[in-house]
């Protein structure tokens, strides 16, 4: 088959696009489909079917599919079933927007410049659109191959109802390879491409030592204080200073690296002031650059989100709390197993303070994908046409439920073509998506739509 897909007029489409783009995203990012807070849940189904009617817009078809939880949106481009089938996933839950740091409402998208400020605009409704119309001008210029999209709300608490789904239609799913965009750049003009995710244990530990917070004047020297305790209990989980987990067996089935991630790692353009630049950190606990790359994508964490407990407004309130509660997640890698490192961390908390309560929250699998391949050189010759530099091969530090259930029910080749930056502020305030970026991604996906063809099925 012969190229389609040209610089010109692919840069042309962007630009009388723009306008277009710009009110869909307007359109889906004031939808506050916060899919952790039971509040939102009719903003969830208003949210489904705004992205279906974005579907229909650009010429797919488009249904929304009940589940046990919060819908899926599926829809297609056909351009004959007897070509090559690619299914795009993305997301359109979001997180919570309760920072007080946030500059302007979150769920109104503000535009400054070639900014889109907004919570969802990068994670990940913004790269959702841009392959939509990456793939609607692909269906324009003829390119041969059918393009189903996978519109997820629930990813953001772990996909929990995406795999019945999926089994459920798996009839109406069958692809060739699939290509997800909810991934993030090593930096602002450094493309990258991971081949792997890391998995997700979170757990809650709970202590109760009263019936009512207690003066601390009466009570203080006598009283237990279960925020103390916690802090204790963490101090014997982790060091603080350099992370490293301090329960036995933690590590023990940790896989290694092989030589070649290695050297993809040291190739990756990693700059260590430019990544804490993007997110706004004042120090590290490291400054190495091979040292940070391995601690954010290959090797397992213990974090701590949150202590609860006691008063916690303006000045002090002098009581003994009577309760705490502690919110963890662990980062998983290859070959860890949830269930182990629940249990492991069931048992230290057992041994050090007997009667906390710990409660298993979601888990996700880690996923190790293939570093090369014919769609990885696929992504890569995209990418320099998009922007005018190839991938980075890396792992990636966050987790993405939806790709385990594909890869263990689709059976194809899966492929990550991120396209946020780091200073886009996934899950943070002041969340933004850029034009540069949307309309380098649109090059992107269509020529990525068109090199996949040569594939074939």
């Amino acid at each position: 088959m012969p190229d389609v897909i040209s610089t010109a007029a692919l840069k042309q489409y962007a630009d009388v696009s723009r306008p277009a783009f710009e009110a869909d995203l307007k359109r889906l990012v004031e939808i506050p489909t916060v899919s952790a807070d039971p509040a939102h849940k009719g903003d969830m189904e208003r949210g489904a079917q705004a992205a279906a009617a974005v579907l229909r817009a650009a010429g797919a078809t488009a249904r929304v599919v009940a589940t046990e939880g919060f819908p899926v949106v599926i829809g297609e481009l056909v351009s004959d079933p007897g070509h090559p089938w690619v299914t795009v996933y993305n997301h359109m839950d979001v997180q919570p927007a309760d920072e007080p740091t946030w500059t302007h409402d979150p769920f109104v998208m503000t535009i400054d410049g070639d900014r889109y400020l907004g919570r969802g605009s990068t994670d990940d409704k913004g790269p959702g659109l841009t392959a939509l119309y990456a793939a609607r001008y692909a269906r324009q210029a003829g390119v041969p191959l059918n393009i189903r999209f996978l519109w997820e709300l629930e990813e953001e608490v772990g996909s929990p109802s995406f795999e019945s789904m999926v089994k459920a239609e798996l009839g109406n799913l069958r692809s060739d390879s699939v290509v997800v965009s909810d991934t993030i750049w090593i930096a602002k003009g450094r493309p990258a491409v991971p081949y792997a995710l890391r998995g997700l244990q979170g757990v809650t530990i709970r202590l109760e030592t009263g019936a009512k917070n207690t003066h601390s004047g009466l009570t203080g020297g006598a009283a237990r204080n279960p925020i103390a305790e916690l802090a204790m209990l963490v101090s014997k989980m982790m060091d603080a200073r350099t992370g490293d987990v301090k329960i036995p067996g933690f590590y023990d089935d940790v896989a290694k690296l092989s030589k070649r991630e290695r050297k993809d790692f040291e190739n990756a353009g990693f700059n260590v002031k430019r990544y804490a630049a993007a997110h706004e950190l004042k120090s590290l606990r490291f400054k190495e650059a091979g040292e940070i790359m391995r601690r954010i994508w290959a090797w397992p964490t213990l974090e701590i989100h949150g202590i609860a407990g006691g008063y916690q407004g303006p000045g002090i309130k002098t009581v003994v709390p009577s309760w705490a509660e502690m919110k963890i997640s662990c980062r998983l890698v290859p070959n860890m197993k949830p269930r182990r490192v629940v249990k492991l961390l069931k048992a230290f908390t057992k041994k050090h303070l007997p009667d906390a309560v710990l409660s298993e929250e979601h888990h996700l699998d880690w996923y190790m994908g293939e570093v090369g391949g014919p769609y990885a050189g696929a992504a890569t010759t995209a990418l320099k046409f998009g922007f005018g530099r190839g991938p980075a091969f890396v792992r990636e530090g966050g987790s993405i439920g939806a790709v385990l259930t594909m890869a263990n029910f689709l059976k194809c080749p899966i492929t990550m073509i991120g396209l946020s930056l780091p200073e886009h502020g996934y899950h943070a305030p002041n969340e933004n998506y850029d034009w540069g970026q949307a309309s380098g991604g649109m090059s992107t996906f269509a020529k990525y739509f068109e090199l996949i063809c040569k594939i074939g099925k």
